[in-house]
């Protein structure tokens, strides 16, 4: 088993490095001292969608009603799940961006639906164009699903490459799901939330949640905005499914967004020191490597080297002892790349590209 190996570094696994802030734990720890270990409502405590909406208004300048817009969920990926499956009718197309995070397609399926790839590029820095979304577009299409900050490239779109994606929805009449779980993670731009561009708050349910930015993937703890109408859809799929997101999740929740903004800032400013090390790093070694604008996600391209992605990545765990994700799984357009995070200390880092070269020099 590659966990049984010490000698491995995994480059790896999508999840933060550090360990949820004390005064997050502290919070879930005083709310099951205080015996709130009950269900909560449907939609979630009252007090976490407050919080969700005031850093939404502050933020992004969007209002979200918390009576009847924001919808708590057990992990972006149950929103995902219930997005997809509320609009979704059988034989509807729905388009995802690839190199897309793995569940997207899946999720399409099991509701019924026609996933549609439009292809992204290296020489576009693997942004969507407008160009590549338009000949996508059918009369089946219902909706196009966008994650920026990317799993599983790091690509960002900002509101001026954005914008263009908004007129092609409004002028086709369809519908966004947004999963923006890395905005926080954005390092050379200004994050900019999709539903806040012009006409598009009643077209886009934006799914967040806590697991990247407050290091807290272990909680499940996340959100859905969307329109009333798609809201309440979503909803009722939640309270026969899984009824409520956890009491004591959602009361470190509530304590992440009221005092979690210095722990954020400290984690990201270390995610951007790792970003520069490694793309330096791979571009230093002859890998081509585009500098990522978010998430903690490098993706090098191995062509240079003659091997496949999965080539590449299995060879090299077994030479070198580093863990890589193929960027194939992601699909066709990552064919020749590696997803590899850069959640991980700078001394592992480090030596991961020592080990890289060295296994590149042999080959």
């Amino acid at each position: 088993m590659v966990s049984d190996n010490e000698d491995v570094i995994s480059l790896g696994v999508g999840e933060p490095d550090y360990i949820t802030p004390w005064h997050i734990r502290e919070a879930c720890i005083h709310s099951l001292e205080q015996g709130e270990t009950s269900y909560t409502s449907n939609y979630g405590l009252v007090e976490l969608r407050d919080e969700i909406s005031r850093t939404y208004t502050q933020k992004q300048g969007l209002y979200y009603d918390p009576t009847s817009e924001i919808l708590v969920t057990s992990g972006v990926s149950e929103a995902l799940d219930l997005a997809v499956r509320a609009i979704t009718d059988p034989g509807d197309e729905i388009i995802i961006v690839e190199p897309s995070y793995v569940a997207y397609a899946p999720a399409i399926i099991f509701a019924g639906g026609n996933p549609v790839a439009v292809q992204t590029c290296r020489e576009d820095n693997f942004k969507l164009t407008s160009e590549n979304l338009k000949r996508a577009i059918t009369p089946k299409t219902k909706a196009i699903l966008l994650n920026y900050p990317n799993n599983p490239t790091g690509a960002v779109m900002d509101k001026k490459e954005l914008e263009p994606i908004a007129d092609i929805v409004e002028e086709h009449d369809i519908m966004v799901i947004s999963d923006e779980v890395y905005e926080r993670m954005t390092y050379d731009t200004q994050h900019t939330c999709f539903a806040s561009l012009d006409g598009m708050r009643q077209r886009t349910i934006v799914l967040n949640g806590f697991s990247k930015a407050y290091s807290m993937t272990g909680f499940r703890m996340a959100y859905a905005l969307a329109p009333e109408p798609v809201l309440a859809a979503m909803m009722r799929i939640h309270q026969y499914s899984m009824l409520c997101a956890p009491i004591t999740a959602q009361a470190g929740a509530i304590e992440a967004l009221k005092n979690g903004e210095e722990e954020v800032e400290k984690m990201v400013n270390e995610y951007n020191r790792r970003r520069r090390l490694i793309v330096k790093g791979f571009n230093n070694i002859g890998l081509d490597c585009f500098n990522p604008g978010g998430a903690f996600y490098a993706f090098p391209s191995v062509a240079s080297t003659g091997l496949t992605s999965e080539q590449f990545a299995e060879k090299l765990l077994e030479q070198q002892q580093v863990v890589t994700i193929p960027g194939d799984v992601f699909g066709r357009a990552g064919n020749g790349y590696l997803r590899c995070a850069y959640a991980a200390s700078r001394e592992d880092i480090k030596e991961a590209l020592e080990r890289i070269e060295t296994f590149i020099l042999k080959i």
